[in-house]
């Protein structure tokens, strides 16, 4: 498929995929949010959102990435829509590794949008650094909520509609 003709989503993990950050204590990840919070726990919302667009690719926008490689962190992922559709990260390719992770979030998006030649992108971050020239591609997430909050799922399920056209299913 041509690179204009992709259809690219941008996806962080920690604040959107569950609530709050995230930290590592001996070998294991842990949420930073108060209580018992499952890591992952809104990965059924966005399989459900992704459902409906099957031929859309999944770029990872995340430090979990960058910090752990992206095998492994596909690896902690539950077996899931979502996992099968990861085809990389943002830092993958990008000139200078070390310089990374000092960029904005959509400064590391928009590097990989330009490397890529995308014209259909969508993002979903509770970060919103660099993207103030492309507001209307951002999904932007509380990130003591992640995908959690329904108002934010409504606007998603509209952006991806805008983005990559009606639903198939």
């Amino acid at each position: 498929m041509g690179q204009l003709l992709r259809r690219v989503l941008f996806v962080d993990i920690d604040g959107v995929l569950h609530r709050g950050d995230s930290y590592a204590v001996g070998g294991r990840i842990v949420s930073s949010a108060p209580g018992r919070i499952e890591l992952f726990e809104h990965v059924p919302t966005l399989d459900g959102l992704l459902r409906c667009y099957p031929d859309v690719e999944v770029v990872l926008s995340s430090d979990w990435t960058f910090r752990f490689g992206v095998e492994p962190t596909l690896n902690m992922l539950p077996d899931s829509l979502l996992r099968r559709k990861v085809i990389g990260a943002t830092y993958q390719g990008c000139e200078n590794e070390l310089l990374w992770p000092r960029l904005s979030r959509g400064a590391q998006v928009l590097d990989y949008v330009r490397r890529h030649s995308l014209d259909r992108w969508l993002a979903v971050d509770d970060r919103k650094d660099g993207f103030e020239c492309c507001r209307d591609r951002l999904v932007h997430c509380q990130t003591e909520a992640g995908l959690g909050d329904p108002a934010v799922v409504e606007q998603f399920r509209s952006r991806l509609h805008e983005r990559f056209g009606k639903p198939t299913i």
